[in-house]
C-alpha cells in the first residue's frame, strides 16, 4: 500500500462527484494503484442541485433539467442504472414579457435569433424600426476577426438594439446570470462567432447548420431531461457507487502545500490530507486563499460572481385567476418587474404536482439588483407575488412558498475569460504539476458541462501520474 498513489478531490458539487466516480471507475477497471479521497466543505454533496419534497411537490432549489443532446449527463445516467428515471420535458408555448405585456415567443428562434422571417415580422415584440434594424444582419459584411468581444457588441452589431434587449438578452442572460454587455462571446457562444466568419450572416448561417425537423403531427418531444424523482437523485447515487470512505464532509481546505514529494491539504478540521494529485473542484474566488503563495491566483479576484434567489410557490387551482397556455416566460430589460423568469413548473414537469395544484418558480437577481437577494423571505416573497399578479392575476397567499439564495454562485465569464483561465493553468502546471483546476467557473454552467469537466480532470490526472 506504500506505493498506492492518492488523488484528492476538493469540492462535492456535480463536477467533484463526477470527476470521483470516473476515478474510481478506471482504477477498478485498469487495477490501479490509485487511491481516491474526496473533501467538501459543507454538510451535503451535490453544491447547487437541491431537491426538495413538500406536500406532494417535487421542488428543485437549484438546476431542474439538463439539455438532452448534452451527452455527458445522459451517458453518466445511464452508467448509473438510472436511464428509466428519465422524463423530458412537457412542451408549449414559451413567452417573453417585453413592456410589461407577454407575447409568444417567436417560432424558429434559436437562442432568440431568429431563422424563420414571417414569424418575426409579425411579431409585436418589436416596433417596425427594430425589425428593419434586425434586417442588417443579411447586408452587413463579416466582423473582424478578434480573440474576443462581449456578447452584447456582438449582437447589437448584427441586430441593433431591440432585438438584442427583448429577445437575446433574456434568453442568453439568463443562463449565466449575467450581464450580456460583459458576457464574453467566446467563452459562453463561441458558436455564433464561427457562424458569422463563415456564412456572414447569423440568420443564414443558422438556416444552413440547424437540423431540420422532420414533420411530425405529435408533439414535439422537450428539450430537457430531468429524473422522476428530482436531480439530487442522481447524486445519491453516485454517492452509493462511491467506494466507502471515499468522501469527507465539513472538511474544508484551509491551504495547500507544495511538499518535495506530492501535497499537504490542511482542512479545517485539523486534518492533514496528503496528496499526489489534486483535483479542485472548488469555486474559483477559494483558490487566492487555499494557494496564497501563489500570485497567478490573484488573477481570480476579479472574475466576478453574482448572486440570485429562486422562488417556489405553491398554490390551489383555484388560486389562478388568468391562466396562461404555456411553459413559462423570461424578462425583457424594458419591463419594471424585478423577476426575471417564470417557471410554471406544473406544466413543463407535470409529475412534480399534485393534481388541482399549481406550482411556479420564478428567479430573482439581475446583475443590476442584486441586493434582492440579501432581503428577507417575506419581502422576496412579496417581490414575486406583485410580478405575478400582474401577468396571472393571483391575488391569494401561497399555500407554502420555498425560498432559496444561492450567493456568488453564478461565476461570470467575462471578455476575456479563456485567456485569463489558460494563463492561470499555464502557471499551475509550471509551480504545482498535478493539480487541475475544474468546475462551473471555468468551461460552463450547466450540469452537463460539468459532468464533462470532471471526466477531462480524471483524464489529466491519470496521463500526469502514468507519466
Amino acid at each position: 500500500m506504500s506505493n498506492t498513489k492518492k488523488i484528492v478531490i476538493v469540492g462535492g458539487g456535480i463536477t467533484g462527484l463526477s470527476a470521483a466516480y470516473y476515478l474510481q471507475k478506471e482504477i477498478k477497471e485498469n487495477n490501479l494503484p490509485y487511491e481516491v479521497k474526496l473533501v467538501e466543505a459543507g454538510d451535503r454533496l451535490g453544491g447547487k442541485i437541491k431537491t426538495v419534497k413538500r406536500d406532494g411537490f417535487t421542488i428543485e432549489r437549484g438546476p431542474d433539467s439538463f439539455l438532452a443532446r448534452k451527452q455527458p449527463a445522459v451517458k453518466l445516467v445511464e452508467e448509473l442504472g438510472m436511464s428509466d428515471e428519465l422524463v423530458r420535458n412537457g412542451t408549449g408555448q414559451s413567452y417573453i414579457l417585453v413592456n410589461n405585456k407577454l407575447h409568444k415567443m417567436p417560432s424558429g428562434a434559436f437562442m432568440g435569433i431568429p431563422t424563420q422571417v414571417r414569424p418575426f415580422l409579425f411579431s409585436r415584440i418589436f416596433s417596425l424600426k427594430g425589425k428593419l434594424r434586425a434586417g442588417f444582419d443579411f447586408a452587413l459584411p463579416k466582423g473582424k476577426e478578434v480573440s474576443d468581444q462581449s456578447l452584447g457588441g456582438f449582437f447589437r452589431h448584427r441586430f441593433g438594439n431591440e432585438l438584442v434587449e427583448n429577445l437575446i438578452e433574456p434568453l442568453l442572460s439568463g443562463i449565466y446570470a449575467g450581464d450580456i454587455d460583459d458576457m464574453s462571446l467566446m467563452a459562453t457562444f463561441p458558436n455564433f462567432y464561427q457562424l458569422e466568419q463563415e456564412h456572414r450572416s447569423l440568420v443564414k448561417g443558422l438556416q444552413k447548420t440547424i437540423p431540420k425537423r422532420k414533420k411530425s403531427t405529435g408533439k414535439k418531444p422537450g428539450m430537457f431531461f430531468s429524473l422522476k424523482d428530482g436531480l439530487e437523485s442522481l447524486v445519491d447515487k453516485i454517492e452509493q457507487k462511491l467506494d466507502d470512505g471515499t468522501v469527507e464532509l465539513n472538511a474544508a481546505v484551509d491551504h495547500v502545500e507544495k511538499k518535495e514529494h506530492g501535497y499537504h491539504l490542511l482542512l479545517s478540521n485539523g486534518e492533514v490530507a496528503k496528496a499526489d494529485a489534486i483535483i479542485m473542484a472548488a469555486p474559483h474566488y477559494s483558490l487566492p486563499k487555499v494557494f496564497s503563495q501563489y500570485d497567478f491566483f490573484k488573477t481570480f479576484k476579479d472574475i466576478p460572481a453574482t448572486s440570485v434567489a429562486n422562488v417556489a410557490m405553491a398554490f390551489d387551482k383555484s388560486a389562478i385567476k388568468r391562466d396562461i397556455d404555456g411553459t413559462g416566460f423570461v424578462v425583457s430589460r424594458n419591463s419594471d418587474f424585478r423577476i426575471t423568469a417564470c417557471t410554471w413548473t406544473h406544466k413543463k414537469w407535470p409529475a412534480t404536482t399534485p393534481d388541482g395544484k399549481v406550482l411556479i418558480r420564478c428567479y430573482v437577481g439581475r446583475p443590476s439588483d442584486q441586493s434582492v437577494v440579501d432581503l428577507s423571505d417575506e419581502e422576496i416573497k412579496q417581490i414575486v407575488l406583485k410580478d405575478l399578479n400582474k401577468t396571472m392575476n393571483i391575488t391569494a397567499e401561497p399555500e407554502f412558498s420555498v425560498i432559496t439564495r444561492w450567493k456568488n454562485a453564478m461565476p461570470q465569464y467575462t471578455v476575456g475569460h479563456k485567456e485569463r483561465i489558460a494563463t492561470v493553468r499555464h502557471e499551475a502546471s509550471e509551480h504545482i504539476p498535478g493539480v487541475f483546476l475544474t468546475g462551473s467557473s471555468y468551461e460552463g454552467i450547466g450540469v452537463p458541462d460539468c459532468i464533462d469537466q470532471g471526466e477531462k480532470a480524471v483524464a489529466d490526472v491519470l496521463e500526469f501520474l502514468r507519466g
